[in-house]
């Protein structure tokens, strides 16, 4: 009986020897390096931890609420005509400061002057009327005395005086009207403000009725920014406002662009709402600003800070430092190269810093960066170059 080796070619058995030595090769390798003790991989959890560290610092924390608000104009005047008419003439410029009282456009006054001329008329012949009546009446009274004339006819004539002078004061009245309609014919600026975009050209006739008027008006300088606070600091606010209000002064407001990067005025808050809105849970509040520069504009959004008040010498760290735990708010404090946990108590937080009530003390220092990797007594390394505190 032939082996199945047999069976092989020559190739193949040269072929099938080959590899039987590669496998007997490896075979001597890996039970060679198995009897050696080779070194084991670095653990990077034994060494000290690089860190970054801050020190405690003591400085004057200023406490702010922040909230989006809106710029609003103290007043704003669609200006109509009084009277109806042809406008004559326009004498401002589209985007245009004004002053109150200056002349901004008029409405052809002919038909007014006429109205106005009947009625001085009108008034003057009633005039005349009361004079010739009030003649007859001191006529009356030295006959009445002299029983030459019946006391009717002395009455007649004396309530014929006060006839008349009641028509004059009621023609009188007619003139004043027509007059001060007259007057409407010089349209002015009610208030001081910047002007709008014209909505009436030259010749178009105007009335009463027009609700959208020839332009609006509205007052820049000084402005207000409305703003909204949240139910739960209403107490603080009240409180702050009214310690404010007290001493003469009001609490600062800051309008900051949407960006948070441009401070764009510093003004005063002036209004707090008489109620909360249901629907939100906030309250209203209004701060006014002189805006002298013009760098708020109407119904532009801008980020509200509310000043409430100025921790002096407040013990304050950076908010990324606190850690919070089952145990509560901590820090890892360095001493000596090697990490402790310190409990503290947090007071007010402004911005990236937070004042701290119990725990800590000006000098020392925390770490700020490389907690992920620390625990009570860990030895750490102290970077050279430390974060500059925000």
């Amino acid at each position: 009986m032939r082996l199945p080796l047999d069976r092989l070619t020559r190739g193949q058995r040269w072929l099938a020897g080959f590899a039987l030595v590669v496998v007997l090769l490896l075979v001597w390798f890996f039970s060679r390096g198995a009897d050696e003790k080779l070194p084991p991989p670095p653990n990077p959890w034994m060494g000290p931890t690089p860190v970054h560290v801050v020190k405690v610092t003591k400085e004057d924390l200023k406490v702010h609420i922040k909230a989006i608000g809106s710029v609003v104009p103290l007043n704003t005047v669609t200006v109509r005509s009084r009277v109806d008419g042809q406008l004559l003439r326009v004498l401002f410029e589209e985007g245009q400061q004004v002053k109150a009282g200056d002349l901004l456009a008029e409405i052809d006054p002919a038909t007014y002057k006429v109205r106005l001329a009947q009625a001085e008329g009108t008034l003057q012949e009633t005039r005349a009327q009361l004079k010739n009546a009030e003649d007859d009446l001191r006529l009356y009274e030295r006959l009445i005395e002299q029983k030459s004339i019946a006391k009717q006819q002395f009455d007649k004539q004396q309530a014929l005086v006060d006839q008349l002078r009641g028509t004059i004061k009621s023609h009188t009245a007619q003139v004043e009207d027509a007059r001060l309609q007259l007057s409407y014919t010089r349209i002015t600026a009610p208030i001081t403000g910047r002007l709008g975009l014209r909505r009436v050209d030259i010749g178009n006739l105007v009335s009463t009725g027009d609700t959208e008027g020839l332009v609006t008006l509205t007052q820049t300088q000084p402005i207000a920014v409305s703003f909204t606070i949240p139910e739960n600091q209403l107490v603080a606010v009240r409180g702050a406002h009214a310690a404010a209000s007290k001493t003469t002064a009001a609490l600062a407001v800051e309008a900051w662009d949407r960006s948070e990067q441009s401070l764009l005025a510093t003004g005063k808050l002036t209004t707090l709402d008489n109620q909360i809105d249901t629907a939100t849970g906030t309250l209203r509040l209004k701060a006014q600003f002189e805006n002298t520069d013009d760098s708020l504009f109407p119904n532009q959004f801008v980020n509200a800070r509310l000043h409430l008040s100025t921790l002096d010498g407040a013990v304050t760290i950076p908010v990324d430092a606190v850690q919070y735990g089952s145990k509560g708010t901590y820090v890892y404090v360095i001493e000596k190269n090697i990490a402790t946990i310190r409990q503290i108590k947090l007071g007010s937080l402004e911005g990236a810093r937070t004042e701290v009530l119990e725990g800590l003390k000006e000098g020392e220092q925390i770490v700020l960066e490389g907690i992920d990797r620390l625990w009570e007594g860990k030895d750490v390394k102290v970077m050279d170059q430390p974060l500059a505190t925000k």
